[in-house]
Formats: structure tokens, C-alpha cells, sequence
């Protein structure tokens, strides 16, 4: 079961909508390449424990970027998430967030994450989500309570595989 081609095209396609410089790059051979270099102010938050999935395609991507951490667990019967945790670089306000959560079904979550950023200075405008798989009801959620937020999925499909977890874990 590896999703680790999945992760790594959604993460790049996250950091492609991050801002960046051209500069000038020298490879290992010498030679000059007009390249570009990420500005400063970026880092990735995981939602506890599937979006820790998706930390190692950030970290081969970019070695010594910044990830935070988000617990949250929705109740059984009511759905209704809760944040049991919350782990944050301590200027997390003046960054660009990329978001790590691979299954968006309800959505409920994701706007429980967006509003603990919110509430440590995060405009919504400067996070990105970075999701495997969501449904249209997730996406549509989301999207009415933050409306700035930006979502990139690999699918959208009514039925999201909740079991990813469980399966990418190997504890189903």
C-alpha cells in the first residue's frame, strides 16, 4: 500500500504555489542555472496522525522546513471535532502554510485546524491544503467557511477511503 507517489505530487504542486526569487544556482559540476529559491516563511502543519503521512514527501522536498502538529479527534456519534493539541513555530503568523491531511470527507477537521491557525494569527488567504483524496461535501464545507483557503486534492469523489490511516500505519 504507498501512496508516496500521490503525497510527493501533491506536495510539489503545494510548494509550486508558494512565492519564490529567481537566483542564479551553481550545480555540483560548476555549471551556472537560473533556478528559483523559496522566500522565507514557509512550513508545513500536519493534522495528527494521517497528515503525518504526507510530512516525509515535504521533508524530501524541502529538508529543513518548519512542521507543526494539530491533534484533533472527531466524536463518535455527534462528528463534531475537538482539539487536543496544537504545536506550532512560534512566528507561524507572519508564514504560508501548507496543511497536511490526506482524507477529506466532512471536512469538519480541516475547519477545526483552520481556526486553531486563525487563532495563533494565520489569515486564511496564506494556507494551503494539501489533501490525497476529498469529497465534494468536505471541499464545499471548507470552502464556505474560508473562502481564501486553497485546496489541492489528487481526487474528488463522493466515498473517501477513510481507512487510510489504519492501512498507511499498518494498525487496521
Amino acid at each position: 500500500f504507498s501512496l508516496v507517489p500521490q503525497i510527493r505530487l501533491v506536495v510539489e504542486e503545494g510548494l509550486n504555489q508558494l512565492p519564490y526569487t529567481e537566483c542564479t544556482v551553481t550545480t555540483p559540476t560548476g555549471h551556472k542555472y537560473e533556478g528559483v529559491r523559496f522566500e522565507k516563511g514557509n512550513c508545513g502543519v500536519s493534522i495528527m496522525r494521517s497528515g503525518e503521512a504526507m510530512e516525509q514527501g515535504l521533508r524530501d522536498c524541502c529538508r529543513s522546513i518548519r512542521i507543526g502538529k494539530i491533534l484533533i479527534q472527531s466524536d463518535e456519534e455527534t462528528q463534531r471535532a475537538k482539539v487536543y493539541y496544537a504545536k506550532f513555530p512560534p512566528d507561524i503568523y507572519r508564514r504560508k502554510v501548507l496543511l497536511m491531511y490526506p482524507i477529506l470527507s466532512t471536512g469538519n477537521t480541516v475547519i477545526e485546524a483552520v481556526k486553531v491557525l486563525v487563532e495563533h494569527g494565520v489569515q486564511p488567504s496564506v494556507i494551503i491544503l494539501l489533501s490525497l483524496f476529498s469529497t465534494p461535501h468536505g471541499a464545499k464545507s471548507i470552502i464556505q467557511e474560508f473562502p481564501e483557503i486553497t485546496i489541492l486534492t489528487t481526487e474528488v469523489h463522493p466515498v473517501a477511503p477513510t481507512h487510510f490511516g489504519q492501512k498507511y500505519f499498518g494498525t487496521d
